[in-house]
């Protein structure tokens, strides 16, 4: 019998038949995970994938979907890890998903290197300096800003953990491309496909997805804008058809 903690609900996936525990006070996934599990390349049929920085496991769920391969979460905090581990079992995937505690910044060691052949990553958004975005939440403050680990952790971490040829794919905001691009080269990742995520037509874009191949020539393509709301804030039509909601 599934059990909730007072602070816990439980949630539909954006757009699937499945169920997620969340908690207001602890951790709640955004559209950003739903994105990014929708926009990286994955294997169909065998396969291994890791989600870094996992928080309630909502992207290693959303993956579930879209592949027969197996998936891994990796999330630090262990609340969110317990958590995500209750909804692994609540969706009967435990064959398919697990959820490991550990540090983004020795996932190659705890993990394997060299060893998947795609690793997704919702990395803190915020430097650890940005006390004006802080939320009280201890939780929350880990999830959104980088005290815990820092974008350049998780770029080197994900190439430590991708095969050659292997992708890896983020989703972060628009002003820290260029230092994501840097850091991708840095760490032999090459930038391969880009899109920019607007809130509504006309707005600036809020959200960047971004997908790289291990040691692979140059050449980055640009899909075309992605417009999540109308403006009576309704999803667009594109919306409703690239998440199935």
């Amino acid at each position: 019998m599934l059990e909730l903690l007072p602070d816990e609900r439980l949630d539909h996936l954006l757009g699937r038949d499945g169920r997620i525990i969340q908690s207001p006070t602890v951790f709640s996934y955004s559209l950003d995970a739903a994105l990014l599990a929708q926009f990286v390349w994955v294997p169909i049929r065998q396969g291994k994938l890791v989600d870094l920085c996992a928080g309630n496991g909502a992207i290693p769920l959303f993956l579930s979907y879209r592949t027969s391969g197996t998936i891994t979460g990796l999330e630090i905090q262990p609340r969110l890890v317990e958590m995500a581990r209750r909804s692994i079992t609540l969706n009967e995937k435990e064959e398919q998903l697990q959820m490991i505690e550990g540090d983004v910044k020795t996932a190659g060691k705890q993990l394997g290197y060299g060893t998947y052949d795609v690793v997704t990553c919702n990395p803190p958004y915020f430097l650890a300096n940005e006390s004006s975005n802080r939320n009280e939440s201890e939780h929350y403050t880990i999830a959104r800003h980088e005290v815990l680990c820092t974008l350049e952790d998780c770029i080197r971490s994900a190439a430590d953990l991708l095969k050659q040829g292997g992708k890896t794919a983020f989703v972060h905001r628009p002003e820290r491309l260029l230092d994501i691009v840097t850091l991708m080269r840095q760490y032999r990742i090459e930038p391969k496909r880009m899109q920019l995520i607007y809130p509504k037509a006309g707005k600036e874009a809020n959200m960047l997805l971004i997908e790289g191949i291990k040691d692979a020539k140059s050449g980055l393509k640009v899909l075309p804008p992605f417009i999540v709301y109308e403006q009576d804030d309704t999803y667009t039509a594109q919306m409703r058809e690239h998440l199935n909601v």
